[in-house]
């Protein structure tokens, strides 16, 4: 038996069946941490002395005594004295913290390659980015370096790397989860969500993770539970929406391909694939650059140097640059021209997607419009990095639940399909991701390390 390529259910499982202990499990991700952390600085700190199910946590995700950096020089050193919520009702599951993963610095990135403490690889092609900013996490689980890991996404920091390293990816829907504890970036915007290698596990984890919190003003009160559970092998009597905009200029070919042959086997399962148009989705990288930075400006205020953090001068590049985006957009003279205006067009994405879910149940596309990208590739020019997320954004403006599932290859490189619902049904986009990943082997792939 090989313990590191089992899934969250297996590992339970396996434990209660005493086919090894816990403190055996985490011997044998440490090892293989040891092993192939130097390739991929996946990890920025690792935990040696924990049991439980080994865990790995975001560093932007609060965890007591263990340190918590954001990938910042600003947070070196930084222990918290207190949990994030999700990081207490995981440890009432018995899930333990093996490391903390690197990421874009306070998770302001694509690519991977904004962090303090060096660029993480991706584990498909060690010259090429893993896409970011939960960088660390996704190629954690490709790697097998943890059981499963827990990212944030604000406009596809958890669905972007999913895609690029070939794991699966899920951003609950906003307000699921609760955010106490996630070093705040952009709240209107931010969520926490999971690596997992089978949909079923992502499942379990929203089950426990979600529920009322007053500690989040913004958390839904319902606690996420599963209304069916029985496996179904076929997508029959499900509609499923394929955006016109989401084909057009900037998609790569090769990845048009795969997405296309993902779509025909979702057909070929049973559902009906149903044309629909998201007009504005050529608004929404604009509108969310501003209201992020915005937001940014915001709650990166508080690290002065004298409440919080070291100096501001330590403040990586990207922040800077979104920093001074976000002041210029809300500042007196402008604040109408640019804050309001993307707000109202944030109001025209959600009544997009409220249009095209009269016709389908779900939506699905391309996650990102390449796959994974050379290193340094796209460092100097801000824009191209920015339409990495041209997928993915939309669905964060509007606040809905989405996953990236393995689709498929291009030249080696892992492909994802985006899977989309309305707000709040979380379980539509799972259900859906499920019977995908069951019925294709893409999500069981492993890269050569």
């Amino acid at each position: 038996m090989q313990i590191t390529k089992l899934s969250l259910i297996e590992t339970k499982q396996a434990l209660l069946d005493k086919q090894f202990s816990e403190a055996e499990l985490n011997q044998a991700y440490l090892d293989r941490i040891e092993k192939l952390n130097s390739k991929l600085n996946a990890f920025l700190h690792v935990q040696t002395n924990k049991v439980g199910i080994p865990a790995a946590i975001k560093d932007v995700i609060s965890t007591k005594d263990i340190p918590t950096t954001a990938a910042s020089k600003i947070l070196e050193n930084y222990l918290p004295p207190f949990n994030a919520t999700v990081m207490n009702r995981l440890a009432a599951q018995n899930i333990s913290v093996i490391g903390k993963t690197n990421c874009d610095e306070f998770a302001m990135g694509s690519s991977g390659e904004n962090s303090a403490y060096g660029k993480t690889l991706n584990p498909w092609d060690l010259g090429r980015v893993p896409g970011g900013s939960s960088s660390g996490s996704a190629a954690a689980i490709a790697a097998d370096l943890a059981v499963f890991a827990l990212g944030s996404d604000t406009g596809g920091s958890i669905r972007l790397p999913a895609s690029l390293c070939g794991t699966i990816g899920f951003k609950p829907s906003y307000g699921r989860v609760s955010r106490y504890g996630l070093l705040s970036m952009a709240s209107s915007l931010d969520q926490i969500g999971t690596f997992t290698k089978t949909v079923a596990d992502a499942r379990l984890l929203l089950e426990w993770m979600s529920g009322t919190d007053n500690l989040d003003s913004n958390c839904l009160q319902e606690a996420f539970k599963a209304s069916n559970t029985d496996k179904k092998d076929n997508l029959k009597g499900l509609r499923v929406g394929v955006p016109t905009e989401y084909f057009g200029q900037g998609l790569d070919q090769e990845v048009a391909k795969v997405i296309k042959s993902a779509i025909s086997k979702m057909e070929s399962l049973g559902a009906k694939i149903v044309e629909i148009s998201l007009p504005h989705t050529e608004y929404a990288i604009a509108a969310y650059y501003i209201i992020m930075a915005s937001e940014v400006s915001s709650n990166l205020a508080r690290f002065d140097g004298i409440r919080f953090g070291k100096q501001r001068d330590q403040f990586g590049a990207e922040p800077k640059r979104r920093i001074m985006l976000g002041t210029f957009s809300l500042a007196s003279g402008y604040y109408d021209d640019y804050y309001a205006q993307a707000a109202k067009v944030r109001t025209l994405i959600r009544q997009d997607f409220a249009r095209a879910f009269t016709q389908c149940d779900a939506i699905v596309g391309p996650v990102s419009p390449t796959p994974a990208w050379q290193i340094g590739e796209k460092v100097t020019d801000p824009l191209a990095m920015y339409l990495s997320d041209v997928y993915t954004v939309p669905a964060s403006m509007a606040g809905l639940p989405g996953i990236s599932v393995p689709a498929g290859f291009v030249q080696g490189l892992p492909v994802g399909l985006h899977v989309l619902s309305k707000y709040a049904d979380d379980e539509t986009v799972l259900n859906v991701a499920e019977v995908f990943t069951e019925q294709t082997n893409f999500a069981k792939e492993k890269p050569d390390l």
